[in-house]
């Protein structure tokens, strides 16, 4: 091991947790404390210990796991903690060997033809990564392949690995099946009590725990953020669980991708939720909502970004037409309530060519809201990267209303957005009638 090489004094004591006699370890806490550094460590130690044993290391996605693991935290820590140690990495099932014959195998569970092939083996170590993405019921498919029997000699005596399951995640809200399990320690579906509870053992760790190895900025950042990811990225704190939201973090978390996942784009809109300003900026005045989305050849939609600003109409009116040109979008679409010849003119001054269309709120924001919900849950919207004022903004939607502060232009762009994604989803219902039929025989 290289001697430059340590361990925080709080790393030291997650360490301590990861290797205690609880078979399943949760570390949770803000970002980049270096849970998954320790983790990976770990599973790499157990590895070197027990020749030809097996073990897995799993998020909800395989390109995730390929980009944040195979391809930077994995080499980063053999790199830094075991660099007389060689691998061969098979780029073909992705596992890597090492040469006493273990084996680490990485995958997603999203793919199911992928899944069955990688929990088709039994492991004597498995890693869920990032946690709070994956499903209760991926997680327990996961657990039933922990099994593997690995004995190896340790002092000339032998000694048999006890099975573990690692886990970690930035903390979700409590309604999460790792709240419940690891804190509560309750069956996340009975809300019994486990009838192990000691075989559960979470640890929390964060960024301020590993401040000598992050940038001088990126604690200052986390404090610039709003207090509801201020509490999850920063502090480490489990969300309230919101009643009735219809968007919650973990459900957005499942649904996040990357541009390597992009299919071919059918259709790209510019969305934009006009709040009827006129000053250039006033902190009075609400924020003029602009997202870019698009729908793709697989029939999901596509979030990729959020120009969302607090501009009178000459500024927001250059963003909108320069997003326009940028993505090669086909429509631009604007709620009218604060005056659709306003808003068309403000974007056909900005940019003559560019196809508009104006949209009408002839229903309540949750009434809208609630079929692009839908869509979420269904997996039929993706969030390319991370947008954290418009994630706080939907998850403060409740199927009572908004609960956020101020208003939710984001929110209420980002929901015209998809309406005009998919259409036939999210059409008004037409009115009703009823035809009646009186008999007017008896009347004199």
């Amino acid at each position: 091991m290289l001697k430059s090489f340590s361990l925080t004094p709080k790393q030291a004591e997650a360490q301590s947790v990861l290797g205690s006699k609880a078979t399943h370890v949760m570390l949770f806490g803000g970002s980049r404390s270096g849970k998954t550094f320790l983790i990976v460590r770990a599973v790499i130690l157990r590895a070197l210990a027990a020749p030809k044993s097996r073990h897995a290391i799993l998020r909800f996605r395989f390109n995730h796991v390929k980009s944040a693991v195979i391809h930077d935290t994995f080499p980063k820590v053999m790199e830094l903690c075991f660099p007389q140690v060689q691998y061969k990495l098979d780029k073909t099932d992705w596992f890597a060997e090492f040469p006493n014959g273990s084996q680490i195998w990485f995958g997603g569970l999203d793919d199911k033809e992928r899944t069955e092939k990688i929990l088709g083996q039994e492991y004597a170590t498995i890693y869920l990564n990032e946690s709070s993405q994956i499903p209760w019921s991926s997680r327990n498919l996961a657990v039933t392949r922990l099994a593997q029997r690995v004995e190896y000699k340790a002092g000339g005596k032998p000694v048999r690995l006890r099975l573990k399951m690692f886990y970690d995640c930035n903390p979700p809200s409590k309604a999460h099946w790792s709240y419940r399990l690891f804190v509560e320690k309750k069956d996340p579906e009975s809300k019994a009590a486990l009838g192990r509870p000691d075989d559960y053992a979470c640890f929390k760790i964060n960024p301020v725990d590993n401040q000598e190895n992050l940038p001088e900025t990126y604690l200052e950042t986390l404090q610039g953020l709003s207090e509801r990811l201020r509490r999850r990225f920063e502090r480490g704190d489990f969300a309230d669980a919101v009643e009735n939201a219809l968007w919650t973090q973990e459900l957005i978390d499942r649904c996040r991708g990357g541009n390597e996942e992009l299919p071919p784009l059918l259709r790209v809109i510019v969305a934009v939720d006009p709040s009827g300003a006129d000053d250039d900026e006033e902190s009075s005045n609400d924020e003029i909502g602009i997202v870019v989305g698009a729908l793709g050849s697989d029939g999901r939609g596509y979030l990729l970004e959020d120009l969302t600003m607090k501009a009178g109409p000459a500024t927001w009116g250059k963003i909108v037409a320069s997003a326009y040109s940028r993505h090669q979008a086909d429509l631009i679409v604007a709620e009218k309530n604060f005056g659709g010849a306003m808003v068309q003119h403000v974007i056909k001054t900005a940019d003559p060519n560019a196809s508009f269309k104006a949209v009408n709120a002839s229903r309540g924001k949750v009434v809208r809201a609630e079929p692009i919900s839908s869509l979420t849950e269904d997996g039929k919207i993706r969030f390319v990267g991370h947008f954290p004022e418009l994630e706080d903004e939907l998850c403060s939607f409740t199927t009572t209303g908004y609960g956020g502060e101020g208003s939710p232009n984001r929110a209420d762009a980002f929901v015209w957005l998809f309406s005009e994604l998919f259409p036939g989803l999210v059409r008004d219902p037409k009115p009703f009638r009823q035809e009646i039929q009186i008999d007017t025989s008896y009347v004199v």
